[in-house]
């Protein structure tokens, strides 16, 4: 049962906000490393991350130190002019990830919407693809926004009803599927693109085979179309590397970063491309009030430096795999789990229940009741996705309150 505090926050919130969300019930007024509390103090690990946000965890006091050391000076200039920090994170987040140049946003459906356009407009400029004709290929169980041109290629129904006219000039195919791809690119010489997800983190965590990575890029090698890696949930070490794609040394063309850019502090995202493919847009094409800020520029560098410095990607290679044994574990144990998938500290458990059960939404109250906060997505799967600062005694900890949970549903 809520309290009458935490029933008029959650009263109030549903008052004045759109009510385009379905949270959990909890109100949450702290958070702290790996772990968030609610308004009466109540501790819970946190197993969403804000979607993989806070890979760094929360307040991290690097990052809070820099941001505090530049919100003191300059926080905002617009690109109507040049600002002290920009250019030095942008220098250090192209080395990193080894591209020559990054188009500075701030929501990841922004970013995504900033390597259509550049995708287009290669496609006419480069490829030379005849006017309006230019097609992208998306696959199905996506998610890359929510914006009118990014809804128009989801699979959801929900998504896109009664948002129309939707936006043309996508084809979507079956997701983890070498062939299809192959089809789509023999059968229409005016695809510019290939925008696929690592891994469909907002589809349920569904891990392609090993190997489609590889052979994308080749077909797209192939087919003169660009590789485009949407790693807004998945990059920055959530999956054991720095980027999902680098599991198979594969190197897209176009890399849209979001999320844990961020650090759970300021709204950061990015494009990131070779002057080959960035030098098509030109002064007034695309651009930002916000994105390249100062503040935001200090924040992404200090959240990628934290990552690298720390080795996240190590630590989420070890915990991942360490959650996902135990998990095996309680598998056996529990007849409701039907599968364990995932990759690094990106993972979730299939419940052998249909995707409009009810029963998802009670184990993940049933877990918050005993101090783990996480999310059913795609009706019948449960994501976990902690900040990847956890330890081994943290992970095992977590592994028994969710074998609790269990246990009570």
């Amino acid at each position: 049962m809520l309290s009458s505090k935490e029933n008029s926050y959650i009263k109030k919130e549903e008052k004045f906000c759109s009510n385009t969300y379905h949270p959990l019930p909890v109100v949450l007024s702290r958070g702290k490393g790996v772990f968030v509390w609610d308004v009466h103090g109540k501790k819970y690990f946190d197993f969403l991350s804000s979607y993989s946000a806070v890979n760094q965890g929360h307040c991290n006091r690097k990052i809070l130190n820099a941001f505090l050391k530049q919100s003191k000076k300059l926080t905002l200039t617009s690109r109507a002019f040049y600002n002290s920090e920009l250019g030095d994170s942008l220098e250090y987040i192209t080395s990193v990830f080894g591209y020559d140049k990054m188009l500075p946003m701030n929501s990841g459906a922004e970013a995504v919407e900033a390597a259509l356009k550049i995708c287009r407009k290669w496609g006419y400029e480069v490829k030379k693809v005849a006017k309006n004709k230019a097609k992208i290929i998306v696959c199905n169980g996506n998610f890359h926004g929510r914006t009118t041109t990014v809804i128009s290629f989801s699979s959801s129904k929900e998504s896109k009803e009664n948002f129309g006219p939707l936006t043309v000039g996508f084809e979507i195919i079956e997701y983890n599927n070498i062939q299809k791809l192959n089809e789509a690119f023999k059968a229409d010489k005016n695809i510019v693109g290939f925008l696929v997800e690592p891994i469909q983190g907002e589809g349920g965590v569904v891990v392609p085979d090993e190997g489609y990575l590889m052979k994308s890029k080749k077909l797209c090698e192939k087919y003169n179309v660009l590789f485009i890696a949407d790693e807004i949930q998945t990059g920055i070490c959530r999956t054991g590397k720095l980027l999902a794609c680098h599991h198979e040394e594969v190197r897209p063309d176009i890399v849209i970063l979001g999320k844990a850019l961020s650090g759970g502090f300021y709204p950061v995202s990015g494009v990131l491309a070779d002057s080959k493919i960035m030098g098509v847009l030109k002064v007034g094409q695309h651009g930002s009030t916000f994105g390249g800020n100062p503040l935001g520029a200090v924040v992404a560098k200090e959240s990628i430096k934290f990552a690298l410095n720390k080795n996240l990607s190590n630590n989420a290679t070890t915990m991942g795999n360490l959650f996902r044994d135990n998990l095996e574990k309680l598998r056996s144990k529990h007849k409701l789990i039907k599968k364990i998938r995932g990759k690094g500290l990106l993972n979730a458990i299939v419940l052998d229940c249909s995707e409009t059960s009810k029963i998802p939404w009670e184990l993940s109250l049933k877990m918050r009741n005993n101090g783990v906060l996480a999310k059913p997505t795609q009706g019948n799967k449960i994501r976990f996705a902690p900040p990847l600062i956890i330890n081994k005694k943290q992970i095992l900890k977590a592994i028994k309150l969710i074998d609790t949970s269990f246990s009570e549903l």
